[in-house]
């Protein structure tokens, strides 16, 4: 999860479940910052329009200059400049389809929940005949901390094969309505809940980084309740469980600065004419920034590789760099509120650890979790979620009998790398198949995979 580190506050209730008041003195100071962007941008139209012309100009085989170095070098720097300085809107999934054994099997998306920050999408898989092998129903927790569940596509893919996949699509705060209400730490757990009863229990629940805490958090309030529809398994992938467990830089950003610092800088309020004028939300574009200054050094040479790639005409090369940062330059806004609670309970106050955290004013415990098979996951060289702080999951759902929880330790793979790339296909994912088959049970006719 991106983060900017926050002060101290005089009392951690009111911050983390009432922040309303406080985010009306955040506004004050920095309301007008999304308003002078969102100007910003808008005066960069007709350039963009114009370098965007330019380069079909130098690019166009007609025109002699196209096959000369000036020609290329001018249609390389037009198109830079359209691509550093335009919006990119939220990318598509492009899965269509999904090969099983030696069959390609088509694949639609379905909406199948939905609520005003979240929509659950079902990968319906288009089996020309029952598969023979069991296909256990996965819901993957994608993470909303910054991009859209998109970023998790690599993982959707290769899970698809041998699972009946389902994921949660937040949606942009900048596009829900302030009639709709507010949504916070408590309401993605209520949202959670939600989501496993009306997927009728026995499916299997992934969770990518952020979302480990309140996947966690949703599971023991269930337990605790003896809800029915509790999940047959979790994975917590690369989770902020004990970010006091080798804490990254991340982490000791968040500690050093502290709450207030985090609503005074990174709090603004959306424009118009967002749907979601004048909500609080951490924007997107102050998010990006964050995530390019962490690693800028190799975001600029990136960029200066592709301006070579074009001059060259390496399209592969050109258009392996576009794919991936229209993924990674596609971010959206976090409902200030959510922000300001996960910061406070998850990085700050390190609640759930410490056994302090709750979830409408009842604790969460852990150790009640009894029926759910626990699989941790972490990355030998993340540098965003530690070596152990996932493990620490582990610990705490002391309630499991030992034959139910499984810890693996990825070497040499970094954040990324846990839920995507050539190591998660080829060691990763094989793992959680394996560990998902091992604790299937069956579920609810109305429910069950078709």
């Amino acid at each position: 999860m991106a983060i900017g580190v926050f002060g101290d506050v005089p009392d951690a209730a009111e911050a983390a479940h009432a922040p309303e008041a406080e985010l009306e003195t955040a506004s004050a100071l920095s309301k007008p910052l999304y308003w002078m962007f969102e100007m910003g941008h808008a005066a960069l139209d007709p350039l963009r329009v114009m370098a965007d012309a330019g380069r079909l100009f130098y690019r166009n085989p007609v025109n002699p200059l196209s096959h000369t170095r000036f020609g290329k070098s001018m249609s390389a720097a037009l198109e830079m400049f359209e691509r550093t300085t335009r919006r990119y809107g939220k990318p598509e999934w492009g899965i269509d389809e999904t090969v099983i054994g030696a069959t390609h099997v088509p694949v639609h998306i379905e909406t199948v929940w939905e609520r005003p920050f979240c929509r659950l999408l079902h990968f319906v898989r288009d089996f020309p005949q029952k598969p023979r092998r069991p296909q256990p129903r996965m819901l993957i927790v994608a993470p909303l901390s910054g991009h859209y569940a998109t970023l998790l596509r690599g993982t959707v893919q290769t899970l698809l094969p041998n699972h009946d996949i389902y994921i949660t699509d937040w949606v942009d705060a900048r596009e829900v309505p302030i009639a709709e209400g507010r949504f916070d730490l408590d309401d993605y757990i209520d949202y959670l809940i939600d989501i496993f009863r009306h997927l009728g229990g026995g499916v299997h629940a992934l969770a990518v980084c952020q979302p480990a805490v309140p996947v966690l958090a949703a599971v023991a309030r269930m337990e605790e309740m003896g809800d029915p529809d509790v999940p047959a398994s979790m994975v917590l992938m690369g989770g902020p469980i004990d970010t006091r467990e080798s804490p990254t830089a991340v982490n000791d950003f968040a500690m050093a600065r502290g709450l207030d610092w985090f609503r005074r800088n990174v709090i603004t309020t959306v424009p118009w004419p967002h749907p979601g004028v004048m909500r609080q939300v951490y924007p997107g574009f102050l998010q990006l920034h964050g995530f390019v200054s962490m690693n800028l050094e190799r975001h600029l040479k990136a960029h200066a590789e592709m301006f070579g790639h074009l001059v060259k005409g390496d399209g592969d090369s050109a258009a392996k760099h576009r794919e991936f940062y229209d993924e990674y330059l596609s971010v959206m806004d976090l409902p200030a509120e959510y922000y300001l609670q996960t910061l406070q309970a998850v990085f700050i106050d390190h609640a759930l650890p410490r056994g302090e955290m709750t979830h409408r004013g009842e604790k969460v415990d852990p150790s009640k979790i009894k029926n759910v098979a626990l699989l941790t996951i972490e990355g030998e060289n993340d540098d965003i979620s530690g070596v152990g702080q996932t493990r620490a999951a582990q610990t705490l759902c002391s309630g499991l009998a030992d034959d139910m929880k499984v810890h693996y330790l990825q070497p040499t793979v970094g954040h990324y790398g846990v839920f995507n790339g050539s190591r998660f296909r080829s060691e990763i994912a094989p793992r959680i198949s394996d560990f998902v088959l091992s604790h299937n049970w069956p579920t609810k006719g109305h429910n069950r995979a078709g």
